[in-house]
């Protein structure tokens, strides 16, 4: 079974850009277990105090966390957890909309998930 883990700013998806995160990776991944690293819980709650748009995409995000498996890290932010986790072959491929996490990662050899246009995700390979 693939293994993806999820960034913040991709379990705000459906509310930043109306892409329904789990239908797409039932669809790009098919049987799938989704896992966040710790900081990535963190971050999301620190964003959902923020208020506004943010904030309602952010404690979107986090409730939409619970339908993933929380993974323990060493790491202490959220990017690097991800990081470690890729590189580490923890996780087969990494959901995230983030420009420089995504080239870190394609540059590590981790397959990124990401948006595509509008509302759809795709694959990158390195």
């Amino acid at each position: 079974m693939t293994r993806v883990a999820v960034d913040a700013n991709a379990l705000m998806m459906p509310v930043e850009a109306g892409v329904r995160l789990f239908d797409e990776l039932d669809r790009l991944v098919g049987t799938y277990d989704a896992v966040v690293p710790e900081p990535v819980l963190a971050e999301l709650d620190s964003l959902s105090e923020s208020g506004g748009e943010e904030g309602r995409a952010a404690s979107v995000g986090a409730d939409l966390a619970a339908r993933c498996s929380t993974i323990a890290t060493t790491e202490p932010y959220a990017d690097d957890a991800l990081h470690a986790l890729g590189e580490s072959g923890a996780v087969d491929a990494v959901v995230t909309n983030d420009a420089p996490l995504k080239e870190r990662l394609l540059d590590a050899g981790v397959p990124v998930i990401h948006l595509r246009g509008r509302n759809q995700l795709t694959r990158t390979q390195p």
